[in-house]
């Protein structure tokens, strides 16, 4: 694919972005958005095959947290390489091709949707899923590269807010058909998304462009993985984005496991929480665009402390409607953290940056260098806490029957995300540089 290659690329140059940047870039988002889109809802299709599993597939509670595990491990490990892709292949060009390979996941899961397929086929087709959760880091990679850094945290919190989407909408797709014509047809919710690949591809073909300004430095990211901030910023990224996809994919078992709710039960209900999530996203940039992404993330995790022990006080209870008030507001608070970590990340390169004597260009040009080398890695650590998520659930539902021991492991690590976003970007004096020198690249 030789692909539409943009020679030249000069977002922080106002009146570039004014006369030409701003509407190349928004094109590309809104095409980025329905490809990742399309991404997510693969990655997660299995938090909606297994509400299809009865009795007659033979797996229980634990073997179905394990297959959704595979997914969410999967889809962790490809983010790495997957961001490197984008400069080595261009982000038009890699689009194209993450989009028509989820074909091949989706079209294993029509083949093998069935009683009496073997259990390591279901796992060798849940992890091929997992190839969607990469196109959320060759997506944002690319995304980034377009956009100036004063507008990266609303471009950044849509381009992954409208992926996001992608979990509740593949959720009300399972719901429909359940609601319709029962728990015994889940070939025809893989039928809707084999349409909609081909439609992502074909528009990210027509549309989108590569830039050629946009490199692979491995200077850069042997730079970001010695840096401790890209350590630090994956831990808080596995509060927010962990918990957002690890809670999506387990909520329904949960629903079914702890509280007894049936396929249809469970469905109608398993979407709300991530389609919150998924809407809010934006605003958590927004807001730390405007606030500073630190007092966003720090707010965010005190309130999902909270949240938490609501559902940890529903759950011992058995109290279902308090344990859905409590697990709806964590997704939106998973939602909220989201936006304002992800715009934390080229706020504190650049930051960083003015702290060691750059002039405004020079500061600007290094945080984009290695904000885009981090975000990859900080990506796949942060599924990777998805798994962890789903892997504690697995091990709580075994251990006592309940999701309840769980609850309090992520109340506790949400303690730790809170200590350290005040201990390393807000206490005074500001560890990354000084209020002043912060400025509009205000972490």
């Amino acid at each position: 694919m030789a692909g539409r290659w943009i020679e030249t690329w000069e977002p922080e140059d106002e009146t570039f972005w004014r006369e030409k940047g701003e509407r190349v870039a928004r094109r590309n988002l809104w095409f980025s958005v329905l490809s990742e889109h399309i991404g997510f809802s693969i990655w997660t299709l299995w938090s909606v095959m297994v509400l299809f599993m009865g009795p007659e597939y033979g797996i229980d509670p634990a073997g179905k947290f394990l297959l959704i595990s595979t997914a969410t491990l999967v889809g962790a490990l490809v983010r790495v390489p997957y961001t490197f892709a984008v400069a080595r292949f261009g982000g038009r060009n890699w689009t194209v091709f993450t989009a028509v390979s989820l074909l091949v996941p989706t079209l294993a899961a029509f083949w093998v949707m069935e009683p009496g397929t073997s259990y390591a086929t279901f796992v060798a087709v849940a992890a091929l899923t997992g190839i969607g959760g990469g196109n959320f880091a060759s997506s944002m990679t690319n995304i980034n590269a377009f956009f100036p850094l004063r507008r990266k945290g609303w471009a950044l919190g849509l381009n992954a807010g409208g992926g996001n989407i992608g979990v509740p909408v593949v959720q009300l797709v399972g719901l429909l058909v359940i609601g319709t014509l029962g728990a015994s047809h889940p070939r025809i919710v893989l039928g809707v998304y084999i349409p909609l690949i081909v439609l992502a591809a074909a528009c990210a073909a027509l549309y989108m462009d590569n830039l050629r300004p946009v490199k692979n430095d491995t200077g850069a990211a042997l730079e970001a993985v010695r840096d401790p901030h890209t350590w630090i910023m994956s831990v808080l990224y596995i509060g927010t984005f962990g918990s957002f996809i690890g809670y999506s994919f387990a909520f329904g078992l949960v629903l079914q496991t702890q509280f007894g709710r049936t396929p249809l039960q469970a469905a109608s209900l398993t979407f709300i929480g991530p389609l919150l999530g998924s809407l809010i996203r934006p605003v958590g940039g927004r807001l730390a665009d405007r606030y500073g992404g630190a007092r966003i993330t720090l707010a965010t995790f005190a309130a999902m402390a909270a949240a938490t022990g609501v559902v940890i006080q529903a759950s011992g209870n058995a109290s279902l409607p308090v344990f859905l008030t409590g697990f709806t507001a964590l997704f939106v608070l998973t939602g909220l953290g989201n936006g304002s970590t992800y715009k934390m990340i080229p706020g504190i390169f650049h930051a960083k940056a003015l702290a060691r004597g750059l002039d405004a260009e020079a500061a600007a040009a290094h945080g984009r260098r290695l904000s885009g080398a981090a975000m990859g890695l900080i990506g796949a650590v942060g599924a990777l806490g998805g798994l962890a998520i789903n892997l504690a659930f697995r091990q709580s539902f075994q251990a006592t029957g309940t999701g309840t021991a769980a609850f309090w492991s992520f109340l506790a690590f949400y303690g730790v995300c809170f200590t350290l976003t005040w201990a390393v970007y807000l206490r005074r004096p500001a560890p990354v540089a000084t209020r002043a020198q912060l400025g509009y690249a205000e972490v």
